[in-house]
């Protein structure tokens, strides 16, 4: 990698239950573990904190800004606080004394907008990562205004969203499909940035059910933009079809009455964490997951680490983690309630698939990962050299 660049991380989200905070965490993980110097600079959750904090703990120092009462909910654990430029002076003098040689930002989120500010300020490289497709989420969210109106709203947001990332001299995205698009866009290079998985954690050895229940889990926020108004239709294919199914869904969010009244034999498990989160994974049989919005799904990955095969749609980023009739099935979202009903009444598939599932899941390291994204970094060894001969 040569000298090593000071890193100012900026996420969109940390403590949260999505893939962005997810990544983020194990960024600052990764960070920490190999010794690395990053600042990152964080919103907290809601409520848990009333004025900025401070904190260094080996290589890493983290500053937390709490959002005001003005910030805006935009989901359960999502907001967006229009006053947060309010902590403008206190992460310029954080930068100032850590003196990066990289700002990474995750989106055009508060978080996002001072990254790239401060870049400009300073004269610091910018680099972005695309974690979330948020044209495509404004479109669906915008569904119900018509065709038209959401086909506009994606086309204008991408637009806007691209001419953000254009302030960035490299970026990542989770797979090259997304890469292409960005290249395109913006006339900068992008490079793939995928997302690993902690086998220890996710592991079938977590599983405790005996019974022969064909469970069938969902994990992942219960939002439009997940198109998890599909569930139900799984659900109904399966008691159609005769099988000995149960739905399995973990997450929360604005549609969850809807599928509770949908889907009155499946189980809500809430929002899981941890050892409780894996042992849900390794109690399923299979894994569905019905977005075309997302561009990766940390969820999908984290199932097949679990030895639970995945059926997902052929829109988005899933499809790229899923190879098709070996650790689950890809399919459009017409033929995706069809195809699950195929694959749980063959169990012996299911178990083959499971196995190829888990030894996927041991090749993807989160440290290679990160590797590459360090190695993409714009050249920033003079600077560190420099750096490193002074007193």
């Amino acid at each position: 990698m040569g000298a090593v660049p000071r890193v100012a991380f900026f996420p969109d989200s940390f403590h949260e239950v999505n893939g962005v905070a997810h990544t983020a965490r194990n960024f600052q993980a990764y960070a920490q573990r190999h010794g690395l110097p990053m600042l990152c600079v964080r919103a907290a959750l809601p409520k848990t904190l009333r004025v900025a904090s401070r904190h260094t703990e080996g290589s890493i120092t983290t500053l937390e800004l709490p959002r005001s009462w003005a910030a805006v909910g935009m989901e359960k654990d999502l907001s967006f606080d229009p006053l947060f430029w309010r902590h403008l002076w206190v992460v310029e003098r954080e930068l100032r004394a850590f003196k990066p040689d990289v700002i990474h930002i995750t989106g055009p989120s508060e978080l996002g907008m001072f990254g790239a500010y401060f870049a400009w300020k300073l004269g610091v490289p910018l680099v972005a990562s695309w974690h979330t497709n948020v044209h495509e989420y404004a479109a669906r969210r915008a569904g119900g205004l018509g065709p038209k109106a959401s086909d506009w709203i994606e086309r204008t947001t991408l637009l806007a969203t691209a001419r953000f990332y254009r302030l960035a001299k490299v970026l990542y995205a989770p797979n090259e499909e997304l890469c292409d698009l960005l290249r395109e866009r913006t006339g900068r290079p992008c490079h793939v940035m995928r997302r690993g998985v902690q086998t220890e954690l996710f592991d079938p050895a977590k599983r405790t059910r005996t019974d022969d229940t064909v469970v069938v889990g969902y994990v992942g926020r219960l939002s439009v933009e997940k198109n998890i108004a599909l569930l139900p239709t799984i659900d109904a294919a399966l008691h159609a079809a005769g099988v000995n199914a149960k739905l399995l869904v973990v997450g929360h969010g604005g549609e969850e009455a809807m599928l509770r009244a949908a889907m009155p034999t499946a189980e809500f498990a809430g929002v899981l964490r941890g050892a409780a989160l894996a042992e849900s994974y390794a109690n399923m049989d299979m894994f569905v997951f019905p977005s075309e919005t997302d561009t990766f799904g940390n969820v999908v990955l984290e199932a097949l680490a679990s030895g639970v095969p995945a059926a997902v749609t052929m829109g988005g980023g899933p499809k790229f983690i899923v190879r098709d009739g070996v650790t689950g099935v890809a399919r459009p979202v017409a033929l995706l309630a069809d195809a699950v009903v195929e694959l749980a009444k063959d169990r012996a598939k299911m178990r083959a698939m499971a196995e190829a599932a888990r030894a996927y899941a041991l090749g993807c390291s989160w440290d290679a990962i990160f590797d590459d994204v360090y190695a993409a970094y714009p050249p920033v060894a003079a600077t560190a050299a420099a750096r490193s001969l002074q007193p």
